[in-house]
């Protein structure tokens, strides 16, 4: 069927540099590599893909997201290239039930496809090294408007719209997948364990090397997710999926992969919302709020935070949302808010002093703790102090704190705690206090394989510059300058712990 012409396809298309007979021929050597020998594709069906609008069947949308991922160095999904999935020929839309070649937000049973997809792709680019330099952010402003109405609704209104087909039984982009198998409870119970090791020492050791560990269990929860288990057991599944997600996410983020990971937060939102649990969705969403920050769009960020608040529903612990609303103040304080973040901040401390701990948390609060509500405090009021000094003090006071709570096993916040203390010294003029604090961090540095570490010392080296002729400062200088890689930084505007 026509509808115009495909321009997310033709953008793509002209980014990769390949001409249309070209990419024919791809088409038709990869899919005969994936064992459909009769596929026979030329430059004058490119033409109609793409001026055209034409939406070839199966498995050419699979093929050409596999090329193009390959190509470009960066994850391409089906709805990437434009294409809309197409759905069981038993089946007609609900009313109002509107194609959205974005995938935002994904219609019931899309989830656990662009789950599997999504993960297959990393995994392929994982293992031939490639990178997503090159691909982009979607605007917070953009996903909170998408997914606003989906977020708020209910899940179980989902049984009456549309079934796509099971993601399984489409042609694999490689020929080593193979189909998971329904499971049980015990089986999901080692998934639970499994996520609390990843946590542990994503907390401890940063997100470099665990990543691709996540992302192939992600992938086959993905897979598990296909076949439909009890409600009981399909719930908690949804929750290792979302839980994973996240994890992926965080770790993407950790290490400079910064579309891949928004991709997992949303994918996170997706899977938390099909269990069932909407605090899990917008705490997912917050976390791609901090990822905003920490790329200097605080704007963004808050747009999410809004849609991270409203929608994570009245069930939501206050520690947790005592959590959120550090992340909102951050944002505020990024944007030199001072009068807006501390109203923003006097807020999460009385919801965090009002948990009394009589509803055990989740799983995924169980990190944030009092030293993480100091770091935090700590990040907010160092930031702020970039546009008003006097903020400085405050800072160290919540970062001493922050130190002194830490527990064992937290390294990479511990990192991001002497950062936020050097910085709130240095602009506060104490460089001696700064010294200090600086070279402890950069004692603790080599124990991770955080990226955003190496950001926050840039931002710290920013600061050096006014005591230069300073000499215990000049080595400090040379010191963090050897410490640092020598690729290009993404130099943001603020990190976070």
């Amino acid at each position: 069927m026509s509808r115009g012409p495909n321009t997310r396809l033709n953008d793509l298309f002209g980014l990769a540099g390949w001409s249309k007979g070209e990419l024919a021929r791809m088409v038709n050597r990869q899919a005969a590599a994936m064992g459909h020998h009769q596929l026979a594709t030329d430059t004058s069906r490119v033409r109609r893909w793409i001026d055209m609008g034409e939406t070839p069947r199966e498995p050419v949308p699979t093929v050409l997201a596999a090329l193009f991922t390959e190509r470009l160095g960066r994850v391409v999904t089906i709805e990437d290239l434009g294409f809309v999935r197409q759905r069981r020929a038993t089946r007609k839309p609900s009313a109002g039930v509107k194609e959205n070649p974005d995938g935002l937000p994904w219609a019931p049973e899309r989830t656990a496809a662009v789950l599997t997809e999504f993960t297959g792709m990393d995994l392929m680019l994982n293992r031939r090294g490639l990178m997503g330099a090159g691909a982009a952010l979607t605007a917070g402003s953009a996903l909170s408007s998408a997914m606003h109405d989906w977020l708020h609704t209910d899940p179980a209104l989902s049984l009456d719209a549309p079934r796509y087909d099971n993601p399984l039984h489409a042609d694999p982009i490689g020929a080593d997948r193979y189909e998971a198998a329904p499971i049980g409870s015990q089986e999901i119970e080692a998934l639970e364990r499994s996520v609390e090791v990843f946590r542990a020492w994503d907390a401890s050791r940063g997100g470099g090397l665990q990543r691709k560990a996540v992302v192939g269990q992600l992938n086959e929860v993905g897979g598990m997710l296909a076949y439909r288990h009890p409600d009981y057991l399909q719930r908690r599944l949804w929750g290792v999926a979302a839980n994973l997600a996240v994890l992926a996410g965080w770790m993407s983020h950790d290490v400079g992969l910064e579309p891949t990971a928004q991709k997992y937060f949303v994918i996170a939102a997706h899977a938390a919302r099909e269990g069932g649990d909407r605090p899990r969705a917008g705490e997912a969403l917050s976390r791609a709020a901090r990822q905003m920050v920490h790329l200097g769009k605080p704007h963004e960020a808050l747009d999410l935070m809004q849609l991270a608040q409203s929608g994570s529903g009245e069930e939501t612990l206050p520690r947790t949302r005592a959590m959120l609303h550090t992340i909102e103040a951050w944002a505020q304080a990024a944007m030199g808010k001072g009068q807006a973040m501390r109203r923003t901040l006097g807020e999460a401390e009385e919801l965090f002093v009002s948990d009394k701990r009589d509803v055990p948390p989740p799983s995924w609060m169980q990190h944030f703790d009092e030293a993480d509500m100091h770091g935090m405090q700590a990040l907010a009021f160092r930031t702020l102090a970039d546009h008003d000094p006097s903020a400085a003090p405050i800072a160290q006071r919540h970062a001493r704190e922050a130190l002194r709570l830490r527990a064992a096993g937290h390294q990479r916040s511990q990192i991001f705690d002497y950062i936020s203390m050097a910085s709130a010294c240095f602009i506060a003029d104490d460089p001696e206090q700064a010294d200090r604090y600086a070279r402890l961090a950069l004692m603790s540095m080599g124990e991770t394989s955080s990226h955003r570490t190496w950001d926050r010392l840039r931002e710290m080296y920013r600061l050096t510059g006014q005591y230069a002729g300073y000499a215990k400062i000049e080595d400090l200088r040379e010191e963090i300058k050897m410490a640092l890689p020598k690729s290009p930084s993404r130099r943001p505007r603020g990190t976070e712990v």
